[in-house]
C-alpha cells in the first residue's frame, strides 16, 4: 500500500472513530472549505460528521452541497435527525432533495417534519426493529444478527394492524431459551406515548419509569417510532438552556449565531419591563431620600444589603425551577417549598448578619448603623427565600413557564425588599445614627 493509500486509510479511520472532533474542526472552517472535504468522504463518514454539526452548520452545509452527495447523506443519516435538518432548508432546497429520495423515504421524512422538535414524535427514531409477539426469543436473535444492528437495546411487538403489543429488552432475549415466545419477555408494565406528548413529559416517564426504550404510537396506538434514553440527554440539555435563557428574558428559540434583528426582537421587550421594575425600586429610594442625605453611610451599605437578598432569591429560584422541570415538586407542594426556603433564607440571613455586622462596627464605629443593617439583612434574605420559592410556583399557577423571566420578578422583589427594609429600619432608628 503506497503512502496516499495509507493516509487515507487513516484519514477515514479517524473520521469513523472520532466524527464529533471532526465536526468541531470542520466548524472554524469557511462553508465552501466544508464542503469540499465533505464531498470527499466516503458516504458513511461524512454521515457521521454529519449528525456531529449543529443544525445550522449542518443545513447550511447540506444546501451547499452536490445533490448526489446531500441525498445520500440524508439517506444515511438518522430519519429523525434527517427531518431536523430538511425542517430548515429553503423550499426550494427541500424539495430538491426530497424528489431525488426513494419514495417511501422522501414521504418518511415528510411525515417526520410535521412534529415539533420538542414532542415525543420529534425525539424518536423510525428505524426500531419490529417482531410479531409470537415470534421466538431465537428467530428475532438471528434476524438482528443478520441485520447488523447496531445500538439497540429492544424490539417491538406490533399486531397485525400494526398496533403496539409490547417492547423486549435485547438482553432477555440473548438469556432466555431460543423457543420462548418473544411477548412472554416484554416489560410486564407496558408504556407508550402519543406523537404530540411533549417533551418534558417524555423525559419524566421514561426517568421515572427507568425504561430505555419508549414507543410512540398515534390515535389508533399502532406504532410510529420509538424514543430510546440515550436520545433523551440532547432533550434534557435543551430543555435545561432553555429554561436558563428564559429567567433572564432570552427567547429559548434564540441561539449563539441567531441573527441580530431576532435577538434584539425576543430581548428588548423584556428589557423594556426591566427597566420599569428598576424605576420602581429607584422609587423605593427616593422615599427615603432625607434618610440618606442625614446619614451618607447609608448609601454605601444599600447595594451590600440588595446584592445578599439577590443572591438568596437566586439560589431559592434555582432549586425550586429544578424541582418543577424534574417533577420532584408540584404545586400543591408550594407551602412546604415556601418553608424550606423561607427557613434558609432566615438562617442564612441570621449567618451573613453576623459577620456583616463585625465589617460595619469596625468601619463606622456606630451601633445604630450595625443594628440596622443586620436586622435589614435577616429580614430581606428571608424574604427573598420565599420570593424565590413563590415566584416559579406562581407562574405554574397561571399556567405560565415557571422559568420565564422569572429571574426579572425576582430581582424587583429583592430590590425593592431589600430596599425598603434597610432604609425603612434605618429611619425608625434615626435617633440612634
Amino acid at each position: 500500500m503506497d503512502a496516499a493509500n495509507v493516509r487515507a486509510t487513516l484519514a477515514g479511520d479517524y473520521i469513523g472513530r472520532h466524527p464529533g472532533e471532526v465536526a468541531a474542526l470542520l466548524e472554524e472552517r469557511a462553508t465552501d472549505d466544508i464542503a469540499g472535504v465533505v464531498e470527499r468522504m466516503p458516504a458513511d463518514s461524512a454521515a457521521a460528521v454529519f449528525a456531529a454539526l449543529t443544525p445550522a452548520t449542518a443545513t447550511t452545509l447540506l444546501a451547499s452541497l452536490t445533490d448526489e452527495r446531500a441525498v445520500a447523506i440524508l439517506r444515511a443519516l438518522d430519519p429523525a435527525q434527517a427531518a431536523v435538518v430538511c425542517a430548515r432548508l429553503a423550499a426550494a432546497d427541500q424539495q430538491r432533495f426530497l424528489s431525488r429520495l426513494p419514495p417511501t423515504e422522501a414521504r418518511e421524512l415528510r411525515e417526520l417534519m410535521v412534529y415539533p422538535a420538542d414532542s415525543a414524535a420529534g425525539l424518536m427514531t423510525t428505524r426500531v426493529p419490529t417482531f410479531r409477539p409470537n415470534a421466538v426469543a431465537g428467530e428475532v436473535l438471528a434476524k438482528l444478527r443478520a441485520a447488523r444492528h447496531e445500538n439497540l437495546n429492544a424490539v417491538a411487538l406490533v399486531d397485525s394492524d400494526g398496533r403496539i403489543a409490547g417492547v423486549v429488552p435485547v438482553a432477555r432475549l440473548a438469556t432466555a431459551e431460543p423457543g420462548t415466545a418473544a411477548l412472554q419477555l416484554a416489560h410486564e408494565e407496558h408504556h407508550a406515548v402519543r406523537a404530540m406528548t411533549p417533551r418534558e413529559d417524555v423525559v419524566e416517564l421514561m426517568t421515572r419509569s427507568r425504561i430505555g426504550t419508549l414507543p410512540v404510537v398515534d390515535a389508533q396506538s399502532r406504532l410510529l417510532g420509538v424514543v430510546r434514553h440515550d436520545h433523551l440527554s440532547p432533550a434534557i440539555e435543551e430543555e435545561a438552556s432553555s429554561d436558563v435563557q428564559t429567567m433572564v428574558g432570552a427567547s429559548e428559540d434564540e441561539h449563539a449565531l441567531s441573527p441580530v434583528g431576532f435577538a434584539v426582537r425576543k430581548r428588548l421587550p423584556w428589557l423594556q419591563v426591566n427597566l420599569l421594575t428598576a424605576f420602581l425600586a429607584a422609587a423605593v429610594v427616593g422615599l427615603f431620600e432625607d434618610t440618606i442625605a442625614r446619614v451618607t453611610a447609608l448609601a454605601v451599605l444599600l447595594p451590600v444589603v440588595a446584592g445578599q437578598s439577590g443572591n438568596t432569591g437566586s439560589q431559592a429560584l434555582a432549586v425550586t425551577i429544578r424541582g418543577l422541570a424534574l417533577r420532584e415538586v408540584r404545586l400543591r407542594h408550594w407551602r412546604r417549598v415556601a418553608v424550606k426556603e423561607g427557613a434558609v433564607g432566615l438562617i442564612n440571613g441570621v449567618g451573613v448578619a453576623i459577620t456583616t455586622s463585625l465589617g460595619v462596627y469596625v468601619w463606622s464605629g456606630s451601633p445604630g448603623l450595625t443594628a440596622v443593617i443586620a436586622s435589614s439583612m435577616v429580614l430581606s434574605m428571608l424574604i427573598a427565600g420565599l420570593a424565590g420559592a413563590l415566584v416559579p410556583m406562581g407562574l405554574v399557577a397561571v399556567r405560565q413557564d415557571p422559568a420565564q423571566s422569572s429571574s426579572i420578578v425576582l430581582t424587583t422583589v429583592t430590590d425593592i425588599v431589600g430596599f425598603f427594609s434597610f432604609l425603612g429600619i434605618a429611619t425608625l432608628l434615626m435617633a440612634s445614627l
